[in-house]
């Protein structure tokens, strides 16, 4: 009982946090995922680096991160110069270079794969967020970021409960080496929750066609399942069953925003492949 109270009151402030840091404007908005970039690369480099994985330098990898973040989100809602990202390309070139000096440089390669995958795996999703946050015609805009994290939350609801109750019929796992409990009817059952959640956005919000609403909850819905899916690769073959503690009852931050990190790239090649009206 104890474990549940406190799974539930972390549960509402995480979404209290994010909803609101998210709602209330632009500036909430980076401060909060400029945080969460920096927590989750930082979780992600003390796994690699606990279980003998590689050693990365985890100051320079965040303080890269957080700025590929910040640097998109000066140059996009400020129309700073694009000599604003030179600095983080410098970074690049020092996670690779700095290992020519280290005095145990055989595992150079794994040092430098780790640091790149997070950078790919986690900060460039994050600061993908800024493209469909922000438009120069109509400024910030909470709608779309706020529309991608319900679609997760609801297919993760549709998904739970589709699979506890109809798991028999179809017992079918969607994919049983790596996370067991996972079906397809759970899966399927998510899937039309979610559309279904996209058909009402489209009456709420009066923009684009229900039919795009549609395919952006879909593809949302897909694509924060594999998410979910990756992550626990992951934790799998480091064996661990959380990627961390940041929130009581539910794991880590990575464990919090693994399908988002997926959702979030795979929603913007749809927006800006259907033309979405942002």
């Amino acid at each position: 009982m104890n474990n549940f109270i406190k799974r539930t009151l972390s549960g509402i402030l995480y979404v209290a946090v994010l909803v609101g840091c998210i709602a209330f404007g632009q500036n909430t908005f980076c401060l909060l995922f400029a945080l969460i970039t920096a927590l989750a690369l930082s979780e992600f480099d003390e796994i690699i680096e606990a279980h003998g994985l590689a050693v990365p330098n985890k100051t320079v990898n965040v303080i890269s991160g957080v700025y590929l973040f910040l640097s998109v989100f000066l140059y996009i809602t400020r129309n700073y110069s694009e000599i604003i990202f030179m600095p983080y390309l410098f970074s690049l070139l020092f996670i690779i270079t700095s290992e020519l000096y280290q005095r145990q440089n055989h595992r150079s390669l794994a040092n430098w794969a780790y640091a790149l995958a997070g950078q790919i795996y986690i900060a460039l999703p994050f600061t993908l967020l800024n493209c469909i946050a922000y438009t120069p015609e109509k400024g910030y805009s909470c709608i779309i970021p706020l529309c991608i994290f319900v679609f997760i939350w609801l297919n993760d609801t549709g998904a739970y409960l589709c699979g506890s109750l109809l798991h028999n019929l179809i017992p079918y796992k969607l994919a049983p080496h790596i996370s067991p409990n996972k079906t397809w009817i759970g899966s399927i059952g998510g899937f039309v929750i979610v559309t279904a959640a996209g058909i009402l956005l489209h009456y709420l919000t009066g923009t684009a066609t229900t039919w795009l609403w549609m395919g952006l909850a879909l593809v949302i819905g897909v694509f924060a399942t594999y998410g979910d899916l990756v992550e626990s690769q992951i934790k799998r073959e480091v064996g661990i069953k959380d990627s961390g503690k940041f929130l009581p009852g539910h794991g880590g931050v990575l464990d919090r925003f693994d399908s988002a990190l997926f959702a979030i790239p795979a929603a913007i090649i749809y927006i800006y492949c259907t033309h979405f009206p942002l």
